[in-house]
């Protein structure tokens, strides 16, 4: 059974911010390989060209590297409404993600989004499974599962304990698969926005750190 949900507004908000600018770098980011063939093609005999063509394709398009981090947050909401709204279907620290959903379902596993891209011509649904640790001498975990179209994507697990006057939480983030360089500049802008949907959603960032690892 599902249902439809409706997404935080004021992180939406963010979130498409962020999908504005992400388009804008990766379109510009598949321009200048377009024009980088096109001068292979301008200045080089036309089969000696396809040799960079295809190198940079490629390239852009191998899965060569995987994205990780950690953060610290901090909220005056109390432990047990943060491990709800982690385990919800619209976790905090997915806003980018379910912030430009066509659509948010939740399911008794968790919750669905269903994601269009280039112009609405494909799309992908993805899937988040949370899981919720209660524990009486650590803090409480929560820990969600994300896959995309039925493959693995990423997990992030979260630490809950209460702090003087609030919650304190620990995030961390790992993906379960590589992804191309083509991704890169997702990534990038995406650390610029991920603060800013948090803050939308009443945490404060902190500290945070960000990996890239083959």
């Amino acid at each position: 059974m599902t249902d439809e949900i409706e997404a935080p507004r004021d992180a939406a908000a963010v979130a498409r911010r962020y999908l504005r600018v992400e388009r804008l770098v990766s379109g510009a980011v598949a321009l200048g390989i377009g024009i980088a063939g096109a001068a292979a093609f301008l200045y080089l005999p036309p089969l000696w060209a396809l040799v960079p063509i295809v190198a940079l394709v490629a390239l852009a398009r191998a899965p060569v590297f995987r994205s990780g981090g950690r953060a610290r947050l901090r909220t005056d909401d109390d432990p047990e409404g943060v491990r709800d709204a982690f385990a919800g279907p619209t976790p905090p620290p997915l806003a980018l993600q379910w912030g430009v959903a066509d659509d948010v379902r939740a399911d008794d596993g968790g919750a669905a989004y269903d994601l269009s891209y280039l112009f609405g011509l494909r799309s992908v649904e993805m899937q988040v499974d949370s899981e919720v640790v209660e524990n009486v001498t650590e803090p409480d975990r929560v820990e969600l599962r994300v896959t995309v179209d039925g493959q693995p994507w990423g997990t992030y697990t979260a630490w809950i304990e209460p702090v003087e006057g609030g919650t304190g939480i620990t995030v961390e983030v790992q993906s379960d698969r590589k992804f191309g360089l083509r991704r890169l500049p997702q990534h990038l802008v995406a650390r610029r926005y991920r603060d800013d949907a948090l803050a939308a959603q009443g945490y404060e960032t902190v500290e945070r750190s960000f990996s890239l690892s083959q």
